[in-house]
């Protein structure tokens, strides 16, 4: 009778192992190793880590053992990981940040192994290990600079208000164009963690909205977009900087007197919702450096 029970529960787990990959498309699994004492870890862990059709994170408090599946075009192990991390548990690539594991419950208060920090970039390098890194793939720390992954979205992005200044809807949509191009180009593994998170929020929207002025050269609802293209691109902004001060102005009368927010590059305010209706309707409300 114990033995029936016990193949009716592997036929069980089988069977949910099975569902799990059928609803993830391109499904890679992997099995990791990710630090944690209790329940209550586990529930943390694997919360954190599951995005719904794209990553699931099932952990095991005995063995310490993650069992990582994801869709391979979407995310990748670096990125589940981090996103573990932040959340206060490390894994043999990433360590929690110090604040964070200090906050956890006291029983969720793992021996840590790890040394570095997953928000600190390794900047000690010997000649020797230069040397020998090309033979390697890049180290999990390894970042490519804010500047040089989202320059481009950034430079697009202001195109794109430029053109709606002018009331150009053709070069609104060619710009909006370039703009998803450079999005879609951003390796979202290799922003430093606290543009890694904020980019995981926005990014979908981003798109989503520069699809739709690139798509339509309805200059009305291409400025509709545009607004909220703003909120996300702000909100990156905020965490990734710029090479100059940006403004952050805002139209009182948009959208039957809601306003709406836009970024510039100088403090003059040229409105990209009204035009040379009323260029110069606005004002700066704040300014990011």
């Amino acid at each position: 009778m114990k033995n029936s029970f016990i193949n009716i529960m592997v036929v069980i787990c089988v069977l949910l192992s099975t569902t799990t990959n059928a609803q993830i498309k391109n499904a890679t699994t992997e099995t990791v190793r990710i630090y944690g004492n209790c329940g209550m870890c586990k529930t943390t862990i694997e919360k954190t880590g599951n995005i719904k059709k794209i990553a699931k994170v099932e952990w095991d408090q005995d063995s310490q053992l993650a069992t990582l599946t994801y869709d391979a075009k979407k995310t990748n192990q670096d990125e589940i990981l981090k996103r573990i991390a932040l959340a206060g548990y490390d894994s043999d690539k990433f360590l929690a940040p110090d604040d964070v594991y200090n906050n956890l419950h006291g029983c969720c208060q793992y021996e840590r192994v790890a040394k570095v920090p997953v928000k600190e970039e390794n900047k000690m390098m010997t000649t020797e290990a230069h040397s020998n890194h090309s033979n390697h793939f890049q180290s999990a720390t390894d970042v490519i600079p804010n500047e040089n992954q989202l320059d481009a979205v950034f430079s697009n992005y202001f195109l794109v208000k430029d053109a709606l200044i002018t009331s150009d809807a053709t070069k609104a949509a060619v710009a909006s164009k370039e703009l998803l191009s450079a999005v879609n180009n951003i390796k979202m593994e290799k922003l430093e963690m606290d543009v890694h998170m904020v980019w995981m929020k926005v990014v979908n929207s981003i798109k989503e909205d520069a699809k739709q002025i690139g798509d339509n050269k309805d200059i009305k609802q291409q400025r509709q977009h545009f607004s909220n293209l703003s909120k996300d691109i702000y909100g990156l902004m905020k965490v990734a900087k710029y090479e100059s001060p940006i403004y952050y102005q805002f139209c009182p009368m948009y959208n039957d007197g809601k306003g709406a927010n836009w970024l510039s590059k100088e403090d003059a305010i040229k409105n990209p919702y009204y035009g040379s209706m009323m260029l110069s309707c606005g004002k700066t409300v704040e300014i990011i450096k």
